[in-house]
């Protein structure tokens, strides 16, 4: 049982409403002052408290996946990476493991696909971050080995990691799933976190004296995708996808760079880089650059240029919904622009699941091979 696993938070979840329905039903036979009677009262209430507080954070652990596995999560996981050399790699790209999906005959890459770990270099930014990217069946498939297929970015928020678009939003299995059902075409998936310089929030800025972190994703990596995959290098070749900061990143990088991005979509985003502890000072006063990185801003003054956007909010349960209204009025033709609104759905991984199949379905009728 993992420490993910839906078993393991049932029973802790089922621990501590037992505790609690024995707490409620012993304390009566507790009440006296005897020392017995004392330690009983302590050892329950701290019985009690521990499978609630465990129950609490397994759920949490669940959602955000801080931690991968048991080992993970006690310090004990301290094997060291392996370096593996494929044919695929390149200057930019190096890929350092591979892992199946897990699906019938998934063993094998024309079957399952393949989703590779990697180390991303940018050439101009100088940045190296770690990710993963999802092959789909096809790309290994003797019948299309000749082709290109299209690509999209994919990045979490933060302080998200990239594991958490495996694991936690099932983009590769949602993925393979739509394209199997003849819903999507076969798709790239290039997955990454935004913060390339941990801990620090960088919000896709180009920092005066920091992180390049603007040019890392809308130059470097798509540079790095076309050269060592079958990806053309047209706009409606590659896509980018985020939610929260990584819906921020991907509608700012798609409106600043329509030469290399030709649709993009922000799941959850916010549209104003925060000015927090995590980010620091991302601008040192320079007004131009901090209307660059207003993503309203950006698109109301970009040339139109044919780019789609995608854009979701909720109702109730997202705070982004008015200024996701005030994005859409801004977007002019030739440019479009499509919404994804629930009725209810907070700034969580259950509401961005509802919202990735759809998503990847309108993304994979924008851009094509």
């Amino acid at each position: 049982m993992g420490l993910t696993s839906n078993t393991v938070l049932a029973l802790a979840i089922v621990a501590g409403v037992l505790l609690f329905a024995a707490t409620v039903w012993f304390w009566p036979k507790l009440s006296g002052r005897t020392w017995r009677a004392l330690v009983g009262r302590i050892g329950l209430l701290l019985v009690t408290q521990l499978a609630l507080f465990s129950a609490v954070g397994l759920a949490a652990n669940k959602s955000f996946l801080f931690y991968g596995s048991w080992a993970d999560l006690f310090g004990q996981e301290t094997s060291m990476g392996k370096v593996v050399d494929h044919s695929m790699s390149s200057e930019d790209i190096k890929v350092v493991d591979k892992q199946k999906l897990d699906v019938p005959g998934g063993g094998k890459p024309q079957v399952g696909g393949q989703i590779l770990k990697i180390a991303i270099t940018g050439q101009k930014s100088k940045i190296t971050s770690p990710g993963y990217v999802w092959l789909p069946p096809e790309y290994f498939q003797p019948q299309h080995k000749d082709k290109n297929f299209p690509a999209a970015v994919v990045l979490t928020g933060y302080p998200g990691t990239a594991e958490n678009l495996i694991k936690g939003l099932n983009y590769p299995m949602t993925a393979f799933k739509q394209a199997k059902a003849g819903k999507m075409k076969p798709m790239i998936l290039v997955m990454l976190r935004p913060t390339v310089a941990p801990p620090r929030d960088t919000e896709c800025v180009d920092i005066p004296d920091g992180p390049q972190t603007e040019t890392f994703f809308g130059q470097d990596l798509p540079k790095a995708i076309q050269s060592t995959f079958r990806v053309g290098d047209k706009p409606q070749n590659m896509g980018f996808i985020g939610n929260s900061t990584g819906g921020y990143c991907a509608l700012k990088i798609a409106a600043h760079y329509p030469q290399t991005f030709g649709a993009a979509a922000g799941l959850s985003a916010y549209y104003e880089a925060p000015d927090d502890p995590t980010t620091g000072n991302l601008f040192h006063g320079d007004e131009k650059l901090k209307k660059r990185a207003d993503v309203l801003h950006s698109v109301a003054n970009k040339k139109p240029s044919g780019t789609s956007f995608l854009v979701t909010s909720s109702q109730k349960g997202e705070p982004n919904l008015g200024d996701t209204k005030k994005f859409i009025k801004k977007v002019k033709g030739p440019d479009r622009v499509s919404s994804i609104i629930l009725d209810s759905g907070g700034h969580n991984f259950n509401t961005w699941r509802r919202e990735i199949a759809p998503m990847l379905v309108w993304m994979s009728g924008r851009i094509q091979a």
